[in-house]
């Protein structure tokens, strides 16, 4: 499965990107595979696996802001792997092909 998610520190004021990096460090390190964009960090594994990298990422930040907003999107395809490089190869030989 592939979630893309985007974890929010509120009320720890104006500068939240030393804790927004804390939580893509968390992804980083459980050795899934992620892509990191402006917007969204997708992760690409198991469900069990990936909503627990969500929730230690989602941790690690409440610890520094008294409350997060979680974003959370999920694409679901039992048996189907690296997803997270195949969807854009796809896009891109379409764009290509024009």
């Amino acid at each position: 499965m592939l979630v893309a998610f985007s974890v929010t520190p509120l009320g720890a004021g104006d500068s939240v990107g030393d804790l927004v990096a804390e939580a893509v460090r968390v992804v980083r390190a459980s050795g899934l595979p992620n892509r990191t964009d402006a917007m969204f960090t997708t992760i690409e594994g198991e469900w069990d696996e990936v909503m627990a990298v969500v929730k230690q990422a989602v941790d690690v930040v409440a610890a520094g802001a008294p409350r997060v907003s979680v974003s959370l999107k999920a694409d679901v395809r039992p048996g189907v792997v690296d997803a997270l490089h195949a969807k854009v190869e796809h896009v891109e030989r379409r764009l290509a092909e024009q």
